[in-house]
Parts: C-alpha cells; structure tokens; sequence
C-alpha cells in the first residue's frame, strides 16, 4: 500500500473508531501507567456510551470531570452524551466549556517539535488510534501517531514503545527516530536520544526541531558549547519565526539577540503574558530600563514574576506561590536576573539551583547553566 493510501485509510479508520456506537469491550485499552482514575471514568463512559447507555455514561463523565475539571476530552464527551439525548442547549454549553479549557492551555515551547507544542489531554487520541492499530498493525505510520499522541500526553515510556514498533516496521523513517531521541531525553536517558538524534541530523542537517532536542540533550548533560552550537544552528534556520528565535537566544542567554524578537511577540500576541515576562529579563540582563507595561489579566502567576522584576514582590512572596517545579525553578532564574546587578554571587546561587532542580527542557535551565558557564569565564 502506497503512503498517500495508508493515510487515507489511516484517516477513515480514525474517524470510524471516533464516531462508532459499536459495542467494544471495556479493557479495550488500559491507560498506562501514568493513567489517572479521571482517564479509567472517561474511558468506561465511552464504551458504555457506543452501548448506548447514555445515562451510565454520563454519570462517570461527570465522577471523571470532578477529579480532573479541566479534563477537556471528557467534557466534550459529555456533551456529545448530552446531544444525543436530546438536550443541545446543556450540549453546546458543555463544548463551549471544552473549547475553552483548550484554549486556556499555555501550548509547548515554539522551538520545540510540533507534538511537544501540543496541549491538554490526548486519551481520546491514544484510544481511537489503538482501535486503528488492529487492523494497521503491520504499517508504521498509526505506530508513529499513537507513539506522537503518548508523547504530548506526556507519557514517553509508551510513546518510546511505539516509535519502536515503528522503526521495526520502517528502520529508515527519520520521523520515528527524532521522535524516538525526543522521548529517550524526556526519560532522561540524553546520552541515548544524543546517539538517535545524531543520525537524523547527519541526514538532515538543517532539521531545527532536531537541532533544539539535541542542544537540550547536550545541555541536560552539561555539554554547554555543544548545546549552544545545536541552537545557533538552529537560529540560523528560524528566519521569520520570532517566537521560537526568542526562545532560542534565551536558551542561549543572548539577550541582545532575543530582545527584538520579543518586542515583537509582546507586540502581535497578548494572550501568552510570559511574552512580557521574557521581554521584562532581556531588559533587566542589558540593563536597560523596564519598559511601561500592562498588567496582565488572568494569569497572577506570571504577574508576580513581572512585580518582581519591578520591584514590587519580594523573594518570599513569590517563592510562596511557586506551586509547581516549573514555576519554582522560573522565580529561582528570575530572582538570579533580579540579583544580578547587584550581587553576581546571590544570582549565581539562585542559577545554579535551578540548574539543580529544574528540568532540562524549560528555557529558564539552559539559560541559567549559560549564564554560570559565562560568569566561570
């Protein structure tokens, strides 16, 4: 079967395994082992829904929705439950709730591969590729979505398996085996996502989303001036793209580099706040003054960082808001930009612990390791 036809019939099984009433059983599929007891609910409800039990369905839409509120997929399936039983108006509430929550999400870095860009729950995804996979069992490319779907779920042991499976089916697929590096870094296993990524890039020397793996791979290990080449390269390649040059140079901590780029986002894209925020470091790094900003509405995370930056939060306020490993290691490099001017030691202590504690793949990390590889110098 040629590719343009296994994409076809690829996309008519999708939407036959999304669209069904058939009755399938209810251990079709099991989530992995970072599935929660909201995915179990949701996916019970679906089975029970194609049997027709609506009602059944409904209720364990709701027990998943209540564990998981932001559960996107399960509430749009609740509406679609709600559809069909003929109440449109609690319907079409119900998707208008999903479409929102959807577009809530803060998506992936944009240097970053496409299916790490990707936000917000993908078992809808993963359960109707499964279902497609037995009868394309045999062909790479339903492999590569559903390892793609468990990728941007954040599931890399599952998406590694099925990237696998595929290169097995297609040891020649680049695709397969850039993805394949990105789920090995996203288990921590950089030395081996450096190996794969390597052999995409000797095929293709100007693949930018490999180039950016690569760097944070390089960067996971310490490797700074290999990291720093990996992304210098691939700004090369970003003309016209000022979002993922932005985070490029501030991986690199080029501020100078990055700063009309993010003069440019913070001009054509007000609904990310960490636009201003980025643009709020680049300035302070230069030292030049803060520019007049607004507030920014709905995300008082984002504007704590912006009072700390103008002075206006202290270290234990905001400190006391990082809620999540993320948001810890951005206030440890904002605190770091916020100290520099005045005690390169304290800045230097607050980087080195988000090189400590953060993760690899956050802007602020790579940052942070360049900013202590230069002040070393």
């Amino acid at each position: 079967m040629s590719n343009s036809g296994m994409l076809l019939r690829l996309s008519g099984s999708l939407r036959e395994a999304l669209g069904t009433r058939r009755r399938q059983p209810v251990d079709e599929w099991v989530a992995g082992g970072n599935g929660s007891e909201a995915e179990h609910l949701f996916l019970r409800a679906t089975t029970l829904f194609r049997t027709g039990d609506g009602e059944t369905a409904i209720r364990l839409l709701r027990q998943a929705i209540a564990i998981a509120p932001a559960f996107s997929d399960a509430i749009e399936a609740e509406g679609e439950a709600l559809d069909m039983g003929g109440d449109p108006a609690a319907a079409a509430a119900r998707y208008d709730e999903a479409r929102r929550l959807r577009q809530v999400g803060r998506p992936g870095a944009p240097d970053r591969h496409f299916v790490l860009r990707q936000q917000g729950s993908h078992t809808a995804e993963i359960v109707a590729y499964t279902r497609v996979l037995k009868s394309l069992k045999k062909f790479a490319l339903p492999h590569l979505a559903r390892g793609n779907a468990y990728l941007a779920d954040r599931q890399p042991e599952l998406a590694l398996a099925d990237y696998d499976r595929a290169l097995k089916l297609h040891p020649n697929s680049l695709d397969a085996l850039a993805l394949k590096g990105e789920a090995l870094s996203a288990l921590g296993q950089h030395a081996a996502a450096i190996e794969a990524l390597d052999r995409v890039i000797a095929a293709r020397p100007k693949d930018a989303e490999a180039l950016n793996a690569r760097g944070i791979a390089h960067m996971a290990l310490g490797h700074v001036d290999q990291a720093n080449g990996d992304w210098r390269q691939q700004l090369g390649l970003l003309a016209g793209r000022p979002a993922a040059s932005a985070y490029v140079a501030l991986r690199l901590a080029d501020y100078a580099v990055a700063l009309p780029h993010l003069e440019a986002m913070v001009r054509n894209d007000r609904r990310d706040p960490y636009w201003a925020l980025y643009l709020g470091t680049a300035l302070l790094r230069l030292e030049r003054p803060l520019s007049d900003r607004e507030t920014v509405d709905g995300d008082s995370w984002v504007s704590s960082l912006l009072a700390l930056q103008a002075g206006k939060a202290s270290e234990s306020e905001v400190m006391a808001r990082a809620d999540t490993a993320a948001r810890r290691a951005e206030a440890l490099f904002q605190l770091g930009v916020a100290a520099h001017a005045r005690d390169r030691s304290a800045a230097r202590s607050y980087w080195q612990q988000v090189v400590a504690t953060g993760l690899p793949t956050l802007v602020e990390y790579a940052a942070a390791r360049n900013e202590l590889a230069r002040s070393a110098s």
